[in-house]
């Protein structure tokens, strides 16, 4: 199974970009082939009809050649004023616009799976942006599973080398898990 993972994050030192570089080795070890993207790597402007009109930016076509090639996603989220942040959704938007070859780009979403995910510095970890998510994920045609993981106290969670200080392993490992069994199930 090959999978994206990604961070909802920007930010370099970001607690959800560590905790999606866990992930991604948590999905390696359990036999994925993994796709580690940073969002830093394809900047996208807001989107905006008009700048479609004018021209699909490159890294569109180079994002969703990504999506194309893959099983599906593992996405760690933040939670920005109770939400998914502008860059997770303003990715998704762009990605379902029309690809390279004149497709729509929702098909990109069809029959493929997301694992969710969320870290944060409070009480819920995040949980509010994932229930956002999953909505968001599922309009696209996408399952995401039914398993998640929010991290809270994140900024607590993790030690100097970027690992996990708690045994969180088990409940990220189920999030995986369940996108390996929706995806082996629909093959």
């Amino acid at each position: 199974m090959k999978l994206l993972v990604f961070a909802g994050s920007l930010r370099k030192a970001s607690l959800n970009r560590k905790l999606a570089k866990h992930i991604a080795r948590a999905a390696e070890a359990e036999g994925c082939e993994v796709i580690y993207l940073d969002l830093n790597d394809y900047p996208l402007p807001v989107y905006n009809g008009d700048i479609e009109d004018q021209g699909m930016p490159e890294n569109v076509h180079r994002l969703q050649e990504l999506m194309r090639n893959a099983d599906g996603f593992l996405i760690s989220t933040p939670e920005y004023n109770g939400a998914v942040p502008a860059v997770v959704k303003n990715t998704l938007d762009w990605m379902s616009r029309k690809q390279k070859n004149g497709d729509s780009g929702g098909q990109l979403f069809q029959a493929k799976v997301a694992g969710i995910c969320s870290a944060s510095p409070g009480a819920l970890g995040g949980l509010r942006a994932l229930l956002l998510l999953r909505d968001q994920l599922a309009k696209l045609g996408m399952w995401v599973a039914p398993t998640q993981f929010a991290l809270s106290k994140a900024s607590e969670q993790f030690h100097d080398d970027d690992s996990l200080k708690s045994d969180h392993h088990e409940r990220i490992l189920a999030v995986i898990r369940s996108v390996m069994s929706f995806h082996k199930s629909h093959q």
